[in-house]
Order: C-alpha cells, then sequence, then structure tokens
C-alpha cells in the first residue's frame, strides 16, 4: 500500500539545468540549445532535463552532463535553486542549476547535431528562456569566487598549456585584464606548475613553453596550510 502522509499537499516538478562552459580561442564558451519543446519551443536554452523517479537531483544532473557532452568524470557543483512561481510557463518547476567545466577538445560533436546544440561565447550568450540569463549569471559569480582560491580553471584545459593561455583563461573568468608579470609571479610563487619541454609555436617563431598543473604540489600546499590564490 502507498503511503499517503502527503496527499493533501502541492506536488511540483523538479528540474535540472546545466551551465556547460568551455574555453576556445581564449574566451569562455556556454553549451546551449535550441529548444526542442513547448513552452517557447525554438528558444535559445542552457541543456537540461527533469529528474527522473529513481534519481537523486545530482543523479540527475550527472546524467543530462553525460548525455549532451559525452564526457565521463566531469567537473561540476551546484549553483543553487530556482523556484519563481511562473518562472517555466508550462507548470510549477523548481529547477536545481549545476554548472560543469569541460576541455572543449573532448567534446563529442555529433552529440551537438543530435541536440541541435552549439558553443557560443559568454559575451555573445543570446537571451535565453526563463531564468537561464540569471542562472548563467550566477554561475560567473561563483566561478569568479572560486577561481581565485582554487586551481578549478585547470579544468578547462587540456594537459598542456602555455602561459598566455593560462592568463587568458583567467581573463575570461574575471571579465577584465590582468597584470601578466603579477600573475606569472604568483604562479611561481605557488610552484604547482610543471614547464614541459615543448614549446607552442602557432603564435610566433619564438614560441611558448608548455606547462602542466602538478596536482601532487598542490595537494601538498594546501597540507603544508598554505592556500592557491591567483
Amino acid at each position: 500500500m502507498t503511503a499517503t502522509f502527503y496527499q493533501n499537499k502541492d506536488s511540483f516538478l523538479v528540474a535540472a539545468d546545466c551551465i556547460i562552459m568551455g574555453f576556445h580561442e581564449n574566451e569562455l564558451n556556454i553549451l546551449v540549445s535550441r529548444r526542442q519543446i513547448e513552452p517557447l519551443k525554438g528558444g535559445w536554452s542552457l541543456m537540461g532535463g527533469f529528474v527522473n523517479a529513481p534519481e537523486s537531483i545530482d543523479e540527475a544532473a550527472e546524467r543530462i552532463f553525460g548525455e549532451f557532452t559525452g564526457i565521463k568524470d566531469i567537473f561540476m557543483e551546484q549553483v543553487g535553486a530556482y523556484g519563481e512561481i511562473n518562472r517555466d510557463l508550462g507548470e510549477r518547476v523548481i529547477s536545481i542549476a549545476y554548472y560543469a567545466l569541460v576541455n572543449i577538445d573532448e567534446f563529442d560533436t555529433s552529440l551537438a547535431e543530435k541536440y541541435d546544440a552549439r558553443w557560443v561565447r559568454l559575451t555573445q550568450l543570446p537571451e535565453l528562456v526563463f531564468d537561464h540569463n540569471k542562472m548563467v549569471k550566477d554561475t560567473i559569480g561563483i566561478l569568479q569566487r572560486k577561481a581565485a582560491v582554487k586551481p578549478i580553471g585547470f579544468n578547462l584545459l587540456g594537459d598542456q598549456f602555455t602561459l598566455p593561455t593560462l592568463q587568458s583563461l583567467y581573463e575570461s573568468i574575471y571579465q577584465e585584464s590582468i597584470d601578466k608579470r603579477n600573475f606569472r609571479k604568483k604562479l611561481m610563487t605557488m610552484d604547482i606548475l610543471e614547464k614541459l619541454d615543448e614549446k607552442d609555436k602557432s603564435s610566433s617563431k619564438k614560441g611558448a613553453f608548455y606547462y602542466k598543473f602538478n596536482k601532487e604540489k598542490y595537494d601538498q600546499l594546501i597540507q603544508q596550510g598554505l592556500h592557491f590564490s591567483l
């Protein structure tokens, strides 16, 4: 027999909306798609879906991230809950938003075609359906605060990168220019980057050395009671 403890209470739909971010051509990009169902069919939307009965909210978000990107072991964190009464024109829907940081090079482009999805520069983000623009705005605020004290930005890069690329990434996150000298000084003081022998010569004959993030050194930094700070 089904329990009826809450039979006199209202029921709502619960959704997980996902702000999927990548870094391409020195800019943060957001994955958006044309909404395939009413209401607002055809409008630009974040990736999202409803939470299924056997799923936790986290599990639903992980499923949605996987369906739209094809990437496993994705870095994701919760942004917050969005529950304005009329936020969805269809029914009363409470949405839990999550953001994910992905390496665009690992993105399955065939999935983009399937869902009519595309990467859009953060600075050129169109008007999105419902309250999705607010979700993006809130996400950028969280990302800016976290990137200043944790090396989460490296999730947006490949295994190796140049210092100019890394600086461009943080400038894109903070939406402002960063002093090159101070930026590199802070990085080198923390000693969490490993310089490689290979160079990127795509933008100049001299080229720029590749580096990689050394997680072991970062863990040692934390164990010593020191902090990541940019």
